[in-house]
């Protein structure tokens, strides 16, 4: 087994950490955060048009580039380090492998090579704050009832002449308020013998209502999606009997391949709070001598900086082996969250007002744990995929979720 990186690999980071130096900087950031779409459009077709970023884990046939997760984890991580805001995670990381796995030919060559381009965006429209769960992320996502199982509250899907419709409402929807194409999981068939499936939606279709919501991590924009009686397209091949892929299987296999590169993202947010940090105990000053030169900050620091490189180590065995992606997870997600906390503690008075970068790192931090956490039913699960403590970690997970 060869650990190294290729050439085409190292300049992938290299290119990216160059570009994004140079226009996604904090003030950038905050800017772009604030804009309707909420991300910088003109940065974001450069990414697209130039790299390939949206299309990197993508096959050729269908416009992407042609690599693989370990290339798009290790993009996520230079964009991790400056906190892009952009539909990169959404489009690339959840939406495409689904649309991968479960279209049909025509679905794939009507979506997927506009996606690579950059020319649509995409997201996972999951009912409530399950997402982790429908990714199989903190617990087992087979019973489906996260999609609302036939009662009230989900989204639920009839089979009309011609077609399908769906009713019910998804908040916290990455990406919700902006993507052009959305992909919605709901219940179908009732509740005694209903199934969770996965229907395609436009982002022009009529009866579809979006709103941003209000986010603790405004790098990481949300929506709520709100559905009514609207005409949608399944997402695979029509008909109860299909012979295509089970959509809880290809959900759960996106769910590992997700976590493999959320945590590289986390990485590169945690190893870039870690820099700066390092940067500015060396020039501020106290007692006449720099506070780094402090013993107990310079343990504090180490101790962060072994566990950034654990997690480093994790999330890149994560990108070989998606099986360990939740567990490289929750070791990027709390790496994250202490380094962060400790950056905003070493930084003192001016680490503690809001305007200081610290605070878009613990957002992150905090934000993505809420999304795709806690760290505490990521290992549960984690452990109870790997046998260790048999079928109750799954049961506690999936009860903590909901």
């Amino acid at each position: 087994m060869d650990v190294d990186f290729t050439p085409e690999q190292h300049e992938i980071r290299r290119t990216l950490r160059t570009l994004l130096t140079k226009r996604c900087g904090p003030d950038e950031v905050k800017a772009a955060v604030r804009t309707a779409p909420g991300y910088d459009q003109s940065l974001w077709r450069q990414l697209a048009v130039e790299l390939g970023l949206p299309g990197v884990a993508l096959p050729e046939a269908y416009g992407g580039v042609g690599c693989g997760p370990a290339e798009l984890a290790l993009a996520c991580e230079e964009t991790g380090r400056a906190l892009l805001p952009s539909p990169l995670l959404a489009t690339a990381a959840l939406a495409a492998p689904l649309l991968l796995a479960l279209g049909t030919e025509p679905q794939k060559r009507a979506y997927l090579p506009r996606l690579a381009r950059g020319e649509l965006t995409a997201s996972l429209a999951v009912p409530g704050p399950a997402l982790a769960l429908a990714l199989g992320l903190t617990g087992d996502n087979a019973d489906g009832a996260w999609a609302g199982g036939g009662r009230a509250g989900g989204v639920q899907a009839r089979r009309v002449e011609g077609g399908w419709r769906l009713y019910g409402e998804a908040a916290q929807v990455l990406d919700g308020h902006r993507a052009d194409l959305l992909l919605v999981a709901a219940h179908t068939g009732g509740f005694t013998r209903g199934r969770v499936r996965l229907f395609l939606v436009r982002g022009d279709a009529d009866g579809l209502h979006r709103t941003r919501q209000t986010a603790l991590d405004e790098t990481r924009a949300q929506g709520r999606v709100q559905l009514r009686d609207v005409g949608v397209e399944l997402l695979g091949e029509e008909g109860e009997g299909e012979g295509g892929r089970d959509p809880l299987a290809a959900l759960l296999d996106t769910g590992r391949t997700a976590a493999a590169t959320l945590a590289a993202e986390a990485v590169g947010a945690a190893a870039h709070a870690l820099e700066r940090t390092v940067a500015y105990v060396k020039e501020r000053e106290q007692f006449g001598r720099p506070i780094g030169s402090f013993q107990a900050v310079k343990h504090r620091l180490a101790d962060r900086y072994v566990q950034v490189q654990a997690a480093r180590s994790a999330a890149y065995y994560a990108a070989w082996d998606p099986d360990a992606g939740g567990l490289a997870l929750a070791q990027a997600l709390e790496a994250l969250r202490s380094t962060a906390a400790e950056a905003i503690q070493l930084h003192g008075g001016i680490g503690f007002t809001w305007e200081h970068e610290a605070h878009l790192y613990f957002k992150r931090a905090a934000s993505d744990e809420l999304l795709f956490g806690p760290v505490p039913l990521l290992r549960g699960h984690a452990a109870y995929r790997a046998g260790l403590f048999g079928a109750r970690t799954s049961r506690t997970a999936r009860a903590g979720v909901r």
